[in-house]
């Protein structure tokens, strides 16, 4: 009988990180290379290395994006994995920089994801939410009791 596949030593898809780091401390960075780490990990991916870029002043082809272009052009490379979106560049550059990933035939997932805002809800104004209900998985509807 052949071993499960958690037993092999299965290869997931390559993946290269991408963070910005203006403005973050020292203490910091190793923190976010460790979450970049663990998320391939949790997703099964296998980080292959991590560009940081560190200048305020680096435009949307900055040399850690170059290097970065360098490597999506590898035809084992699946994707690029970035701690959230502010890490790819402000507003402007991050478009820019998302179009090129994009046309490297390169995939993006942001490991925290922007939280979406209630429409109704104003900046500042506490959010009330209800609890969700909780339903046991596998076990069946018995109707009201």
């Amino acid at each position: 009988m052949e071993p499960l596949t958690e037993h092999r030593q299965v290869s997931g898809p390559v993946v290269y990180g991408f963070q910005r780091l203006v403005r973050v401390s020292t203490a910091r960075q190793p923190a976010l290379t460790g979450l970049l780490v663990e998320y391939c990990r949790h997703h099964e991916l296998r980080l292959s290395g991590v560009c940081s870029e560190r200048a305020t002043s680096a435009g949307p082809s900055s040399a850690a994006f170059t290097g970065l272009l360098d490597v999506l052009a590898l035809s084992d490379v699946y994707g690029v994995v970035a701690p959230a979106m502010s890490h790819v560049g402000p507003k402007a550059i991050a478009a820019e920089r998302e179009r090129h990933i994009a046309a490297a035939g390169s995939c993006l997932p942001w490991i925290r994801r922007p939280r979406p805002q209630h429409p109704s809800a104003s900046p500042g104004a506490p959010v009330r939410r209800r609890p969700a209900a909780i339903r046991a998985l596998g076990t069946e509807s018995r109707g009201p009791r």
